[in-house]
């Protein structure tokens, strides 16, 4: 068995701590695409040292929400439209398959957990960038009932980047309410143990999400975005259902 030292698990839970903050500060555009990124100013901000900060920001460029141009530094990575597709598609893909694993390995406890955080959305006077949070929490709650790190971990760093586009073209205009909503049937079947309606809503969740981007990003642009394949995630999604239910997911 190896022996973490309480210096080693500090350490860590610095650069975690880095990681978390710095991606924070990206999703809200206080570092907007394109800012640089300046390793002194963050440890002033952060009030850490230098290695934290610098694992944190390598781990961001894996993320793809840093680059680093050789001879010119590093900077807040953009998101280009044509990546705006394979977001989606991917979500789309992943988030269902997550939804499915959930239904059956979820527990009561995290269906209260999510009844508590639905409830929470209903206060009077909510705003949308905190309804966006409550919607994040919903997806964690579903993310950690799958039991697969894998899918959480790779999921965690999508909708990161999806809550990203939402500051960049939706904060000022997008009503969060309706997927809200949309949460609290998702939640009704994974109490009832639903699985293929689960993943079905889940995956309409994420696709109205894609839409609304899309147009407001063709808004901004004045340009139509095309949207994904969808002979391609029909497939992926086909291949998806095929493997859980030779696995049992869901039965």
């Amino acid at each position: 068995m190896t022996v973490v030292s309480t210096a080693d698990s500090t350490h860590v839970s610095l650069a975690e701590r880095a990681y978390d903050e710095i991606r924070r500060m990206i999703i809200r555009l206080d570092l907007a695409p394109g800012d640089v990124v300046r390793e002194a100013e963050l440890q002033a901000v952060l009030d850490m040292s230098r290695t934290p900060i610098r694992e944190a920001l390598q781990r961001l460029a894996r993320d793809h929400f840093v680059s680093v141009i050789p001879r010119r530094g590093m900077f807040v990575a953009a998101i280009q439209i044509d990546e705006l597709a394979m977001l989606y598609e991917t979500r789309a893909i992943m988030e269902p398959y997550a939804a499915r694993l959930a239904t059956r390995r979820g527990t009561q406890r995290d269906w209260d957990e999510m009844a508590d955080v639905l409830a929470e959305t209903a206060r009077p006077g909510t705003l949308p960038g905190e309804l966006l949070e409550l919607d994040r929490r919903c997806h964690e709650i579903i993310w950690r009932a799958s039991g697969n790190r894998f899918l959480t971990d790779t999921l965690d760093a999508l909708y990161a980047q999806s809550d990203r586009l939402w500051h960049m073209y939706l904060a000022d205009v997008h009503d969060m309410g309706h997927a809200v909503d949309e949460h609290a049937t998702i939640h009704a079947a994974l109490v009832d143990g639903r699985a293929d309606d689960v993943a079905d809503l889940v995956q309409n969740h994420v696709n109205s999400f894609d839409a609304q981007v899309r147009a407001a990003v063709a808004e901004r642009l004045g340009t139509p975005i095309p949207p994904p394949d969808s002979h391609r995630t029909i497939e992926l999604a086909a291949f998806v259902r095929e493997s859980a239910e030779h696995e049992g997911v869901g039965r």
